[in-house]
């Protein structure tokens, strides 16, 4: 196993009757950025806290680098986490916090002043080490908690929601951070959050955990595009999937076609086996509606009342009231920010189907949109 390398096998974790993680398998390659996302109480910062080392298993094995770590002491393990709080010493300098760990370690003043200057360098703190914690921003905090595990030179960076104290500027600039801190150390990264925007584009890999299991791995994109079941579908991706309670009322080799609440859909078959008569849900992302398209054999149209408008400027969200869709509820449509819309209008439109998700009564996909059709939209 390679220096970075982090494998769980059957991890499981229990506080007394409570079972909070059920089960885990995962593989970590060297150098990944792997991102654990779900729900509150999904189990994800009890998994990071057991590859700390800060919590140990009920049952399996963990091996970082090719050692078996499942009992070892945290200091011991070739890790360095990065907490939600900053965890600075108010009354020492950034330099004297970055290097700390260091210095407690025996490590010859020397070199403790070599690999702060370097991390410094890497997180453009250089001009900020004689400051203390006091004079810095938020931003200019994390980074220094960043900072102390980079001298550390850990075989894998742990963090646990290390932006939600930050607000919505600093989030965004700091997750840019991140990306490059990873892209230039090309080290092993775990990193927790319940952000999906974080996940999306910090991530080489996604973890999605919903009540101490894993739902699915895979790329961002692939997720986005191909999730294995209704909870995957619904978490990622902002705002979330529209979902439609429908019946199959036909099949051929080509198309299944859905009954919804008034309306039919006639979707790809995507060579699945779906029988008529079956319960199904069928899933479509706001991005996947339209307005003003032409008539094709792609898309299929239907009305409603807006009763929500939401400008965020490069785009527009749109609460429909679409009976034929759905009885209850409204559907969201992503449009662009300038789209003609007003409260109590009716509004046509378009569902684009060769992008709609089905899947079965126990919440399975069923089927996935064609990769061509995925990569071209």
């Amino acid at each position: 196993m390679a220096r970075g390398e982090v494998q769980l096998r059957g991890i499981t974790k229990s506080f007394g009757a409570v079972d909070v993680i059920k089960g885990v398998d995962l593989n970590i390659a060297p150098g990944e950025l792997v991102v654990f996302v779900g729900p509150s109480g999904c189990g994800k910062s009890t998994l990071l806290r057991l590859i700390s080392g800060l919590e140990m298993p009920t049952g399996g094995s963990l091996h970082i680098g090719g050692r078996d770590v499942t009992l070892t002491h945290p200091a011991k393990r070739g890790i360095a986490m990065v907490f939600q709080s900053y965890a600075l010493y108010p009354h020492m300098s950034v330099a004297e916090n970055m290097g700390f760990g260091l210095k407690i370690a025996g490590v010859p003043k020397a070199e403790i002043q070599a690999k702060v200057a370097a991390a410094a360098e890497i997180l453009q703190l250089t001009h900020l080490l004689d400051r203390k914690p006091r004079a810095l921003s938020g931003g200019q905090r994390q980074r220094v908690a960043i900072g102390r595990c980079i001298v550390r030179q850990p075989e894998v960076f742990l963090f646990d929601e290390p932006l939600s104290n930050l607000d919505a500027a600093l989030r965004g600039q700091m997750r840019v951070e991140i990306a490059r801190l990873h892209a230039k150390l090309d080290a092993t990264m775990v990193y927790v959050t319940h952000d999906q925007v974080e996940a999306m584009t910090l991530a080489s890999k996604i973890v999605v955990l919903n009540a101490g299991k894993i739902e699915q791995i895979g790329a961002p994109i692939e997720l986005y595009r191909n999730p294995a079941n209704l909870f995957v579908a619904g978490f990622i991706g902002s705002p979330s999937m529209n979902f439609m309670k429908g019946k199959v009322v036909a099949t051929d080799e080509a198309h299944v076609a859905v009954r919804l609440a008034a309306g039919t859909l006639r979707l790809p078959r995507r060579n699945a086996a779906t029988a008529p008569g079956s319960s199904v849900t069928v899933g479509i992302r706001p991005e996947h509606f339209s307005i003003g398209e032409p008539d094709s054999d792609d898309i299929a149209f239907f009305e409603g009342e807006v009763e929500l408008v939401e400008r965020l400027g490069g785009e527009t969200l749109a609460h429909l009231r679409v009976p034929a869709l759905a009885e209850e509820g409204l559907t969201i449509v992503k449009l662009t920010g300038d789209a003609p819309l007003r409260i109590g209008s009716r509004l046509r439109i378009g569902v684009r189907l060769s992008h709609a998700h089905l899947f079965d009564a126990d919440g399975r996909a069923v089927g996935t949109p064609s990769a061509k059709i995925a990569v071209a939209a």
